[in-house]
This record gives C-alpha cells, structure tokens and sequence, in this order.
C-alpha cells in the first residue's frame, strides 16, 4: 500500500509539472510571436525530451531500455495517441479557441478518466473524488469566462478529441508504468511521438529558426533578450523533459484518477503567467475560479487521504 508521504510527494510532482506545463504556455507563445515556428516546436519538444531521458537512462540503468514485443504496441499507442496526437489536436484547438475555452474541454478528462475507470476496469471513485471534480470543473468555467466566448464548431470538436487523447494519457501512463521504470517509458514514448511527428508532418526548411538571432521575450520581459540557442534549450528542459519527467513519476505514487484532476492546475498557472508575464488581462472572476480549481484539488487530495487512513484503521 502506498504511504501517505508518497502520496503527497506525487501530489507535489504532478503540480510542479503542472507549473511547468502553465508556464510553458506563456513560453511557446512568446517564441511563436518571435518566428518559431509550431511545426518546428511540437516534434522539437518530443524528440528533446526522448534524448534527454535516453541519456538518463544510458547513465543510470541501460539495461532497462530492452523491452518485450507485447509492451512495443501499448508503448506507441501512448506514445502516438497519449502525447502526438494530443498535441496535435490541442494545437488545433487553441488556435480557433481560446485558450481558456480549450482548456476547459481538455480537462473534462478528470471526469472522463475515473468513469472509464469504473465502466472498464470496475474501479469505483469515492464520493469526495467527484466533489472535488464538480468544484473544480466550476472554476474552469469561471476560469475561462465560457459565456464571452465566441465558439468554432472545428475547435470544439479538437478540444473534444483533446480530451479523449489526455484520458488515454492517464490511463495508459498508470498501466505501462505498473511494469516499467520511469526513463524507459519516458523514452521510448517520446520517441514514438516524435518519429511520428517527423513522419507526418516534417518541417519545412522554412520554418527552421535561426538559432542565432537574438529577440525580446515581449510583455513585462520585453528589456530581457535571448539567443535562439538559448530559448530552445530552455523549452526543452524546462518546457519538455522536466514537467514530463514530474508527470511520469507522479502518477507512479497517485492513480489516473487523481492524476487527471491534479492536473487542472495547469489552467491556474497559465493564466497567471500569461497575466506576470505576457500582460495578458486576468478578471475578478478569473481568480475566483482559480480559487475553486485549488480547492476542488485540496478536497480531492484530502478525500484520499481519508480513504487511505479508513482503509490502515
């Protein structure tokens, strides 16, 4: 059984992902503004991420890279599915919704992910679960001002797909785990996701950006400058292979039902750092969402808590 300390030290992992992932927004927006190109951006961050965790892997336990026939088709399907498409499909969406709006939908996935749970793998969710899901799918709404939106019929359906594609996330991120070490599964599911981003959709020699021109970072940053080289190697670290790595080994001390609340967070981090930096406005009614989204995390965090002492009583 799971200790209580390690469950908190998932929690931990899976919202400083979720910072990261909220601050990556703010980050990839900036340097799309400065000439990066997206179809440069999305394979560049997978294929980052897989060489930075083969390097792990190579230091620490080579040995782990060998892996059975049987776990290579649920390996690229989460590769593929999980994060290839996912990022495809929230791309699309983002960019004929706003980002609020898009990320609403997406996270509908924390209740997606304990209804399959129950339906398909006849594991039920305790009641304060869905407490805490109901209070934080309120500060969604609020957090993205639903009924200002102008809504495209195209967007909705790719957040919708979204939010299949992040469920699929969870729940075979759990599983693969259950047999698998961390960096290995790190690796070879970006791998798969990066080999079929380069496939599908390589860039053009267009869209490859000059790594030595120096640009601002715009908003309240617009006096601090950076290389290309530099912004790159930022987005990888600290855009890719870290929130990644967090993410992974989280859901290794919490299950996917938690796992895809917790991860609503992420909408709170990205407004507020696309408020800090980017100066992009924030309302009263934003932050009182934000307010629900954390409580409805504390609430369901605390409901596994109790579960657990009832379960050690």
């Amino acid at each position: 059984m799971i200790s209580q300390r390690k469950i908190w030290f998932g929690w931990s992992l899976l919202i400083m992902s979720s910072l990261l992932f909220g601050l990556n927004a703010s980050t990839t927006k900036a340097m799309v503004l400065a000439g990066f190109s997206p179809s440069f951006i999305v394979p560049f961050r997978s294929t980052a991420t897989a060489v930075l965790a083969l390097i792990v892997v190579l230091a620490t336990s080579p040995g782990s890279l060998k892996i059975a026939p049987r776990q290579l088709l649920p390996m690229a399907v989460f590769g593929v599915v999980g994060v290839a498409l996912m990022q495809w499909s929230y791309t699309n969406a983002v960019s004929r919704l706003p980002v609020g709006i898009s990320l609403l939908i997406e996270y509908t996935s924390a209740i997606w992910v304990p209804l399959v749970n129950w339906l398909i793998f006849n594991r039920s969710a305790r009641r304060q679960l869905w407490l805490g899901v109901a209070i934080a799918m309120i500060g969604l709404v609020l957090v993205s001002s639903l009924w200002n939106a102008s809504l495209d019929a195209l967007g909705l359906l790719f957040a919708a797909m979204t939010a299949v594609f992040v469920t699929v996330y969870f729940l075979l991120a759990e599983r693969i785990q259950a047999t698998r070490d961390l960096w290995s599964t790190l690796f070879y599911s970006m791998s798969f996701s990066a080999v079929f981003w380069w496939l599908i959709n390589p860039p053009s020699a267009g869209s490859l950006p000059d790594l030595n021109r120096v640009f601002n970072l715009g908003g309240n940053l617009t006096q601090t400058s950076v290389t290309g080289w530099v912004a790159l190697a930022w987005l990888a670290v600290f855009g890719s292979f870290l929130p990644m790595a967090f993410n992974y080994l989280a859901i290794r001390h919490i299950d996917s039902n938690s796992m895809g609340l917790g991860s609503i967070s992420e909408v709170v981090f990205a407004f507020a750092f696309g408020w800090l930096w980017l100066r992009e406005s924030v309302t009263g009614i934003q932050l009182l969402g934000s307010v629900f989204v954390i409580a409805g995390i504390v609430v369901a965090q605390l409901s596994t808590r109790l579960g657990r002492d009832l379960v050690n009583d």
